[in-house]
């Protein structure tokens, strides 16, 4: 079978690889020198999976039928899906998804060939597809939600907790799509998934077709539950730290109890990474007239802690004159290039609006500055330089300036 990506970010590339072990896929992108790396088996983004899947396909040892392309006509001409991974970012002045990416590739799509099966993949409002089926008069076009971790995309593709795909379920033509698109997905998968026990006793990856709304308020309301576990340990970690407690010992106690465990439990200065700050404020949106209370108030939790995290800081410069406060990397989580929303950004803002002085080491950075501040690469001279040290995640590059750093990373992972 042919598939055609389009985007080859960290969702469009791990689909692609994933498909491209059973079927001939070709991804799309506009980056000319994207596509050139893709194609020289590189990764432009860094995740451990995709790396290997690209190093063993340049070797021989793991062959894919995949090839990156910036050629639209090359890529979707024949293709029997399409799927639509393009960006989709929350603008906060109009308060919705940019969805133009998803319509530009859709209408690129059909113009190369009518027939294929859409399924977007981008992360989109409530309800968007069906509108979208309607208005353009377009039955073949699908939904499908990605439950994928930035720096582990691949991992989660191979190992899925779940398949969802997204069809109108009095449309039988469509279903079955819906259903042989999860199938191609389940056959990507690492063997062992297929024996593996779920908690509810099932075994193999739980596959659902549901309505393409559905399905898009399950993707919704999946990262706004992550989002919420995230605020609701930062807010006991700020309860803490204001009343002279040590977290660690109240978390561990909390999550011994087995309906409450261990996952999205260790605190931060923030939720934030591609996902959680748009899908929650996006959500939020989505509930124009309907009755809320809890949806609001975990993304106002998420502006509250950044708000705590900076006066701890500025209460640690105290008596210094001319401060500089350190920022140890821009990205979210450890194992990541990827510093888009990232919490450590909120924080910095804050400390520079209060008059501190800020200085960034990010060696993924090419720029000079950032947002206005210094950005070096020299870790030495940044360690010299800087009074206090923020870093969201722990790293033992800190080790011998421990006594600067500022982090609430108290279990040392994500």
């Amino acid at each position: 079978m042919k598939i055609a990506v389009a985007g080859t970010g960290y969702v469009g590339l791990s689909v692609a690889l994933l498909l491209s072990q059973h079927n001939e896929v070709h991804a799309l992108d506009i980056v000319p020198h994207k596509v050139e790396m893709l194609n020289e088996g590189k990764s432009p983004i860094v995740d451990t999976e995709i790396t290997a899947f690209l190093d063993g396909n340049t070797s021989g040892e793991r062959p894919l039928d995949f090839r990156a392309t910036l050629d639209p006509q090359q890529a979707y001409t024949g293709a029997d899906y399409a799927v639509v991974a393009t960006p989709t970012n929350y603008d906060a002045q109009r308060n919705y998804f940019d969805t133009s990416s998803v319509e530009a590739a859709i209408s690129a799509i059909r113009q190369y060939n009518p027939n294929a099966w859409i399924v977007i993949k981008s992360t989109i409002p409530v309800g968007y597809t069906q509108q979208l089926r309607d208005r353009l008069g377009d039955r073949r076009i699908l939904f499908s939600p990605e439950f994928l971790r930035e720096g582990h995309a691949l991992y989660d593709n191979l190992h899925p907790s779940r398949i969802v795909a997204g069809a109108p379920q009095d449309d039988a033509e469509a279903v079955e799509a819906a259903r042989t698109f999860v199938q191609l997905l389940a056959a990507g998968a690492a063997p062992e998934e297929a024996t593996r026990v779920n908690p509810d006793g099932s075994t193999g990856i739980p596959e659902l077709v549901v309505g393409p709304t559905e399905a898009e308020a399950i993707k919704l309301f999946a990262n706004t539950y992550l989002a919420l576990r995230v605020a609701y340990f930062n807010e006991l970690d700020t309860y803490a730290e204001s009343r002279d407690l040590n977290t660690r010992e109240i978390i561990r106690g909390v999550c011994l109890d087995p309906r409450i465990r261990d996952n999205y439990n260790n605190p931060s200065f923030g939720y934030g990474g591609y996902c959680l700050p748009k899908d929650t404020k996006q959500l939020l949106a989505n509930y124009d007239k309907v009755p809320q209370n809890l949806i609001e108030a975990i993304v106002e939790s998420n502006r509250t802690r950044k708000e705590f995290i900076a006066s701890e800081i500025e209460e640690r410069l105290e008596g210094i004159q001319n401060p500089v406060v350190g920022v140890y990397r821009l990205t979210m989580k450890a194992g990541s290039d990827n510093f888009r929303q990232s919490a450590v950004q909120g924080v910095m803002k804050r400390i520079k609006a209060r008059g501190i002085t800020v200085v960034v080491y990010e060696p993924t950075l090419a720029d000079p500055t950032f947002f206005g501040s210094e950005v070096t690469h020299d870790l030495a001279a940044f360690k010299a330089k800087c009074d206090v040290i923020i870093a969201n995640r722990w790293n033992a590059d800190l080790t011998d300036v421990a006594d600067k750093v500022y982090t609430r990373d108290l279990f040392r992972r994500d």
